[in-house]
């Protein structure tokens, strides 16, 4: 635990000891922060880190500390300058964050733009060093303010240590860094923090010996990989969600553990050497071997032989884009994604099957993906709505959600039967259904009815469903057990059960009508008759001797 606290130490010292002017460090204060890595929590490797950096800072840097999402859950403006930047102020930084809470979001945005603000960005040189566990939850866009920061600023540069963040989470704040100038730094294990350092943190250079002429700098960047959907074409711009993976290849062709991750249209430092590199842009994935020169910038090109699916879902052709209909596809190598409402995806070329569904209505075809090409789809899933209320009788509506709510085809098949196209529960219950007729069952309690209804496309139907029934409350102090009868017998002398509970008391919808209430207490059973009225509550009490 001590090396990993330690390397994390060694990642953050250079970029402090590099944070040229005024700087605070943002750290992350947020709930998630609780999470552990190898059976430590995060928010005690930081607090290890920091001390052990600030131990050996130079006491003149001007540093400050600001926290976010250390005093209240939820709370988007929970933002504190808790050590403002002045020279010597590591102990006080040291201790501020060893006292601080981890509890709530993570409004990183906010927190760097304060912090720029507090650091006078627009005025003189400062740089704000950003060690988050998270991504932004608080409705901001880290990559537009690393861009207007960048602008306002005479010389603002954000660092962002990006601690146990997945490649995906680390794709949406490297940009905060990489639009300032500034580094993203991946912090996950030992390793990966050993090569950062080496690849990604150069500790000040020394002083050069004396020549004729010294040597030039090594590049910042070296490499600056390119991703095509065909040969000869220019780069999509959704390459800004793919990203490139490269592994170092061993003289025996062995692949190396640590592995180095380029972002979209990110450039990167990576040591000389030749890789493999797994290129993935959604569902397109290409590997090849690269190889990297001491001399120059390395300029790859990736050939994903794909295309763009850019897909809507309606209801109704006249309709916007329906957020909550569900799309699938599926295609060979088991390529398969799936989403709601639209989406514009790259899939290697080949032929796909599509699925789209809203409600009860499913659209199902094949499309074919090109090389080079963007298809463009627009499924009218042809559907209206379907608005199903249970009355007890006249204009006494069932409230609540203990009713069940069915909906059927009205056309019968040869045995009779109809096809469930879908079920809910609840008062106000909402169908999105293909155009056509329909029967719309309501059950509740032992009352039971339906009404068929018929449904037009971009149209809404209001179906009433009347149950005719009551509310029969019986209550027998003692009783094991209540069952309840039409009162009226068939041809052979039974009586149509309706409900029974076991129990002193029920409470249940009835059809309306008489019934013969029977209770039983051991071997003494009675019967009582009562009468439920439509709309109305029905109150029995029954004594057992």
């Amino acid at each position: 635990m001590l090396a990993r606290s330690v390397l994390f130490a060694l990642l953050l010292m250079p970029t402090l000891a590099q944070a040229d002017g005024r700087s605070i460090i943002v750290l992350d204060g947020s709930g998630s922060m609780w999470g552990q890595i190898d059976g430590r929590a995060k928010l005690e490797i930081a607090r290890e880190a920091l001390g052990t950096v600030l131990a050996g800072i130079d006491p003149a840097t001007e540093l400050g500390l600001m926290a976010y999402g250390h005093r209240e859950k939820g709370n988007c403006g929970d933002i504190e300058l808790i050590v403002p930047p002045a020279p010597g102020t590591a102990a006080a930084i040291t201790e501020a964050a060893n006292n601080l809470n981890f509890l709530g979001k993570t409004p990183l945005s906010d927190a760097v733009r304060q912090a720029a603000a507090e650091l006078h960005s627009t005025e003189e040189k400062a740089t704000v060093i950003l060690i988050t566990d998270g991504i932004e939850t608080c409705n901001a866009d880290p990559c537009a303010l690393g861009t207007e920061l960048e602008a306002s600023g005479v010389d603002f540069t954000a660092h962002v240590v990006g601690f146990g963040l997945t490649k995906e989470e680390g794709r949406e704040v490297a940009c905060l860094a990489e639009n300032t100038g500034g580094r993203y730094i991946e912090a996950k294990d030992a390793g990966s923090l050993t090569e950062a350092l080496k690849t990604a943190v150069a500790e000040p250079p020394p002083a050069p010996a004396p020549e004729p002429e010294p040597e030039p700098a090594p590049l910042a960047e070296n490499f600056d990989p390119k991703a095509v959907l065909i040969e000869g074409g220019e780069e999509p711009e959704l390459v800004k969600d793919g990203y490139f993976d490269l592994r170092l290849v061993g003289a025996d062709g062995a692949l190396s553990e640590q592995v180095i991750t380029i972002y979209g249209r990110s450039k990167g430092t990576v040591p000389p050497g030749t890789y493999r590199m797994e290129t993935h842009l959604h569902d397109a994935v290409v590997t090849q071997d690269v190889t990297v020169t001491p001399e120059g910038m390395t300029e790859p090109t990736v050939i994903l032989d794909a295309g763009i699916l850019k897909l809507t879902l309606k209801a109704t052709a006249e309709g916007e884009v329906e957020k909550d209909a569900y799309w699938e596809v599926r295609g060979p190598e088991d390529v398969g994604e799936s989403g709601y409402g639209q989406t514009e995806w790259v899939f290697p070329a080949g032929e796909y099957a599509l699925k789209a569904q809203f409600g009860a209505a499913e659209v199902n075809e094949t499309i074919v993906i090109e090389a080079g090409q963007t298809l463009t789809r627009e499924v009218i899933l042809g559907t209206g709505l379907a608005v199903v209320d249970a009355l007890y009788s006249g204009d006494l509506m069932v409230e609540g959600g203990d009713h069940f709510v069915e909906i059927f085809e009205a056309k019968k098949d040869i045995d009779g039967n109809r096809k469930s196209v879908a079920y809910t529960y609840g008062a106000g219950a909402q169908f999105n259904l293909p155009a056509g007729d329909y029967v719309a069952v309501v059950g509740l309690g032992a009352a039971k009815a339906e009404t068929p209804f018929a449904i037009k496309v971009g149209e809404r139907s209001d179906v009433k469903v009347d149950l005719n029934a009551g509310v029969l409350a019986v209550t027998a102090p003692g009783a094991e057990y209540i069952e309840v009868f039409e009162a009226r017998t068939d041809i052979n002398g039974n009586r149509k059960s309706l409900h029974y509970a076991y129990g002193e008391a029920i409470n249940v919808a009835i059809p309306a009508g008489d019934v013969i209430v029977l209770t039983r207490k051991g071997e003494t059973e009675l019967e009582t008759p009562a009468v439920v009225k439509p709309g109305e509550r029905t109150e029995t009490a029954v004594s057992l001797p």
